[in-house]
């Protein structure tokens, strides 16, 4: 009896073997057929959205440029660093291609500005990665797009009150920022260490060169949050203006489109903002979603001086009917 009883689980075990081998096999062959299908003739890189849990290595480039400035990517630590950022940036699926869908709506408004002010564009990169393109508030009380803190806001221009708050007003800040970093390429003489100073701040840097005896960014030993701060900027250039290398595929529908709007300039002050958002024909919501920099419920304005506001035009204008007013 005993023999029986081994020979009958021997050939239970063997029974269960083969039905574990047929499954795995039928779905390694139906992943092979989909990573086929999928790949097609180039098979250099995969779509995240198709494939499920494929983690790929980075191809770095041969050369890139900030600014017009060489990224020596002939030193290890270079590469590596970038290796990094670029994982990073290419695996943080969800902010990043938030991120990369806002750029068809900013940075048109930013590149004018910039060219304006002698600011090379590379800069646009940098305000993804200090705010992702939002009007974002810091633990630190860092605001906008530029990540202005109030005395460093008040000190490039921006007019900072409980009613008004420029840093949340996107060309106002690309201003004061383009201003920033131009005083910070005066001081270096070059706009990788000036995107660093954006970090660790001028006197840092000034300091750093002293002690370290050194000129260039990638030579300086800084604390680590600056240490990778420009890397982080290269790393969403590269995705930027190669998306669907990285694995992002965005359809044409998907990108962010501009804002539509009507300039409303105002000289005397707007006691109830509700009131005049009615009047120009939209709601109080979206008033305050175009001039985010309006803080408050009303608006004084002083003798002399005036504000320009944005009235949402096109498609942008669509609002649910206002209620009537309760007798």
């Amino acid at each position: 009896m005993r023999t029986r009883n081994i020979l009958l689980a021997c050939g239970l075990a063997i029974i269960l073997i083969g039905v574990t081998a047929a499954v795995t096999y039928s779905l390694a062959q139906s992943n092979d057929e989909q990573l086929e299908e999928y790949q097609g003739t180039d098979r250099e890189y995969l779509s995240f959205d198709q494939i499920d849990h494929l983690t790929h290595d980075i191809e770095l480039p041969e050369s890139m440029t900030f600014c017009g400035e060489e990224v020596p990517l002939d030193l290890f630590f270079v590469r590596e660093r970038l290796e990094r950022e670029l994982i990073i940036n290419t695996y943080r699926h969800s902010t990043t291609l938030l991120t990369l869908k806002r750029t068809t709506r900013w940075f048109p408004v930013m590149e004018p500005i910039m060219v304006q002010y002698g600011l090379p564009e590379d800069f646009k990169y940098l305000a993804m990665i200090e705010s992702e393109l939002t009007n974002a508030v810091s633990s630190s009380k860092a605001v906008g797009f530029w990540q202005f803190l109030e005395s460093t806001g008040k000190e490039y221009g921006l007019e900072i009150n409980k009613e008004v708050d420029m840093r949340y007003n996107v060309e106002k800040e690309t201003v004061a920022a383009c201003k920033y970093l131009k005083e910070s390429y005066r001081k270096f003489g070059n706009w990788t260490a000036s995107a660093a100073a954006y970090n660790g701040g001028n006197s840092r840097i000034s300091r750093t060169i002293e002690e370290q005896r050194v000129d260039s960014y990638y030579d300086m030993r800084l604390a680590e949050e600056t240490q990778r701060y420009v890397f982080r900027i290269l790393a969403l250039k590269l995705i930027t203006e190669n998306p669907e290398k990285y694995g992002f595929q965005i359809g044409d529908n998907g990108w962010y489109q501009p804002f539509e709007y009507n300039i409303v300039t105002v000289t005397e002050s707007i006691p109830n903002l509700i009131d005049f958002a009615y009047e120009q024909g939209t709601n109080y919501k979206m008033l305050k979603y175009f001039n985010p920099w309006m803080r408050s419920n009303s608006l004084t304005v002083s003798a002399g001086k005036s504000y320009d506001i944005k009235i949402p035009t096109g498609k942008f204008a669509k609002t649910h009917k206002p209620m009537r007013n309760k007798e």
